[in-house]
């Protein structure tokens, strides 16, 4: 007896079919099958229409995440905010996510939720529209959690996605996509000098129309999502065998959130206070100090898009160590140098850091697999936890000790990415990912 299957339909499905007897014409015949092995095609295509669209979704999602410290100077102006204030809103905004992203990944990785994407950028356009009006500080602490609610759903489902259409290009593609979120992040400084100052606080309604856009966008993303889902079922989870493996698991995720947590301090203190150290200690404008922040951030965006290529050529423990401990000298130096020198430091330590963020999360997507949005909600969540606990301590440390003190101290956090010493090897990782 014989079965007739479409040569095209096999080869489409994702799935490769073993010990055949004939084919011929293109069309696929079986008889006798004695031994039919289904697995994962994981020579699949890289799919870049589709990793393009959620980049500029990630760009628009973390642009609108990127208004609210850009209203700083404002707010801090017009409703007579201290430092700790404006610590505690970036704490609320990145708290929020952070504690929600590893929640919705745990929760998508047992049911994917395609449509979550849009509902999202839904729940950040109405924190922009509130952000705009609010006229009291407990209401800017409700516009920036629902723009935290919509970041923790975007980005572990956006990590899905760009998952299933990575191919076997996986540290590109996550480039490519958080080199959106970075480039989204590294605006806030233009928002702020060429929108926030000259219009006000009620500059941020702007933004409502571009968040309906990438609502728009990400209802076609969450189309072809549904669509793979249905085209690659899941392939079966391997449980952990041994207690040994799974110990050197947790001290390897301990690690890689430990140097997650110095890159954040340090990004904190350079995205919230760095142009309040330049107007103090350079005399600038504050047009001029938001340059240089916008400086740090769009070398640290092309640093991330390099970051993951690199780390597919060289391995992404070389890139973890080398992002973290070449920036050092930079960090430590930077608070005692001329304005025209710290423009050039800037650049090298936002690209020299931050080529390390995409290779983070494919490290700990690696090191647990099958746990996509789990492990993508924990780095990048915790990036957003950490941001927040440090936008709060480090406002404090400046209203307590004074802010160039502060800053200067924060040069020596990414001494901490000496611990990468102890990070296993890409081989070693490979061979705990497959145990």
């Amino acid at each position: 007896m014989y079965t007739f299957l479409p040569a095209d339909a096999v080869r489409q499905s994702g799935w490769l079919i073993k010990k055949t007897n004939r084919v011929d014409g293109g069309d696929l015949y079986m008889s006798q099958l004695t031994e039919t092995i289904r697995q994962p095609n994981t020579a699949r295509q890289t799919t870049y229409k589709i990793l393009l669209l959620i980049a500029l979704c990630h760009l628009l999602n973390d642009t609108f995440q990127a208004v609210v410290p850009a209203m700083f100077p404002v707010l801090k102006q017009e409703m007579t905010l201290t430092y700790t204030q404006l610590g505690m809103i970036a704490f609320t905004l990145n708290i929020v996510a952070s504690i929600m992203q590893p929640v919705v990944g745990w929760y998508t990785d047992k049911k994917p939720m395609p449509y979550a994407l849009p509902l999202g950028l839904f729940s950040t356009m109405l924190g922009m529209a509130l952000l705009g009006i609010a006229s009291a500080y407990t209401f800017l602490i409700v516009a920036v959690i629902l723009v935290g609610i919509g970041s923790a759903v975007f980005h572990p489902e956006g990590s899905r996605v760009v998952h299933m259409a990575a191919g076997d290009k996986k540290g590109l593609s996550q480039s490519i996509y958080q080199v959106g979120g970075n480039a989204g992040q590294s605006l806030a400084p233009l928002i702020s000098a060429w929108v926030i100052l000259p219009l006000g606080q009620i500059g941020s309604l702007y933004f409502a129309p571009a968040a309906l856009v990438a609502c728009v966008l990400l209802l076609v993303i969450a189309k072809w999502y549904k669509a793979q889902l249905i085209a690659v079922p899941s392939a079966p989870k391997k449980e952990s065998t041994t207690i040994g493996i799974s110990r050197r698991v947790w001290s390897a995720l301990f690690l890689i959130l430990l140097l997650i947590f110095a890159r954040s301090w340090y990004i904190s203190a350079m995205t919230n206070f760095f142009a309040f150290y330049a107007i103090d200690h350079y005399g600038f404008s504050t047009t001029i100090a938001q340059m240089y922040v916008f400086t740090f951030l769009a070398a640290g965006a092309l640093g991330t898009f390099f970051g993951g290529p690199l780390s597919d050529a060289f391995g992404k423990r070389t890139i973890l160590l080398l992002s973290m401990l070449l920036a050092v000298p930079f960090t430590i130096i930077l608070p005692y140098v001329n304005p025209y020198l710290a423009f050039f430091l800037l650049f090298l330590i936002g690209f020299v850091l931050m080529s390390s963020f995409s290779v983070a999360v494919v490290y700990a997507q690696d090191l647990v697999p099958g746990k996509i949005g789990t492990m993508s909600g924990l780095t990048v969540g915790l990036a957003f936890g950490m941001g927040a606990i440090g936008s709060v301590a480090i406002g404090n440390l400046a209203d307590s000790f004074g802010l160039i003190p502060t800053i200067r101290l924060m040069g020596f956090l990414p001494l901490l990415g000496l611990f990468s010493f102890f990070l296993p090897t890409d081989k070693e990782l490979a061979q705990t990912s497959q145990s």
